[in-house]
């Protein structure tokens, strides 16, 4: 490496380590430390920042649980720094140094000071995970910093491609599978999670700059994007709602075929998150698709319903699973 590029590299080490715009514990430590000590700290972040997670991998083998652990703080730093930095430049310069971080942990593991890469690096080496569903995160994290608008559907599909379906294939690879059948599966819950969660969100993102709505079906069904602005439902509104929601049930229960695919365990696990993202479409449906007066919720009465359906598949008998390409 020249002079420049040790100086560009050094620049962009610094970024991590000393930037007031991102919390103090997503900053690289001056110290490499223990595997034990990353992994409590992917821990940490995990079940302090995503109040279900404990509840979902509680259904999970124990040896897995530090590699779902590793998974979501690697997902979950890299969705802060491009969603809840203010400057998209700034953003994006934290995402490519957050790429360069995960170049380092698969090509020189040894060198990794950040917690999340230290603990993934033996996560990537226990379960064989590819370096493409992580990098494929920070496209979609990038594109957010400059897209704003979906002309259509499909290019929301396109999007979850890079946002939502990498999260499957992780989880699958995870837990041993490796299965081209399987993932395309897992790809149908992700983009239906992903999508689902934008319907739920429709006046939220607005406020926050960004319009999930496709551009076609609202000039389709007549909606215009100052509705969302203004609260204006209208009749229009929620036909517009009405086929969104339809479409995306009609996808996760698609998905859900994966189920009988999978180990108990993970079924469980992948049963609690495809009944979520059906519960917000109930939710959505309950108050006659009017995501514009409030936002829809899932009850904590849906909530414990979710999770005892979700018991009921892990304890009740189950016809023969298929393994799929398990090592």
């Amino acid at each position: 490496m020249g002079m420049t590029g040790a100086a560009e590299h050094l620049v962009a080490k610094d970024l991590l380590h000393t930037c007031a715009q991102i919390p103090q514990a997503y900053r690289t430590p001056d110290a490499r430390p223990t595997l034990a000590e990353a992994q409590a700290y992917c821990k940490h972040l995990a079940e302090s920042h995503y109040e279900n997670f404990h509840v979902a991998t509680w259904f999970l083998p124990k040896r897995l649980r530090p590699h779902f652990q590793s998974i979501y703080a690697y997902c979950r730093i890299a969705d802060d720094l491009g969603d809840e930095v203010a400057d998209p430049e700034l953003a994006t310069r934290l995402l490519d140094e957050w790429g360069r971080l995960l170049d380092e942990c698969y090509d020189a593991p040894r060198s990794s000071l950040h917690p999340v890469f230290v603990a993934l690096a033996e996560t990537v080496r226990a379960c064989s995970i590819p370096r493409k569903p992580f990098a494929d995160l920070l496209v979609a994290f990038r594109m957010d910093q400059t897209v704003t608008r979906y002309a259509t559907l499909q290019q929301l599909e396109d999007y979850s491609e890079y946002s939502a379906n990498p999260v499957g294939h992780l989880v699958l690879y995870a837990a041993g599978y490796d299965d081209a059948e399987m993932r395309s599966l897992a790809d149908k819950t992700c983009t239906g999670l992903q999508l689902a969660n934008m319907w739920q969100d429709v006046h939220e993102d607005y406020e926050r700059g960004r319009v999930y709505l496709s551009a076609a079906a609202m000039e389709r069904h007549g909606v215009a994007e100052a509705q969302i602005a203004q609260r204006d439902f209208t009749p229009q509104f929620r036909e517009l709602m009405r086929e969104l929601v339809d479409y995306t049930r009609t996808m996760l229960r698609e998905g859900s075929a994966l189920n009988a695919k999978v180990d108990a365990e993970l079924a469980t696990t992948l049963s609690l998150f495809t009944r979520g993202g059906l519960a917000i479409l109930d939710a959505i449906e309950a108050q006659d698709y009017n995501v514009l007066a409030r936002r829809p919720v899932v009850s904590k009465a849906a909530k414990a319903k979710l999770l005892l359906g979700a018991l009921a598949g892990k304890f009740l008998p189950q016809g023969k699973r298929s393994g799929g390409n398990r090592p």
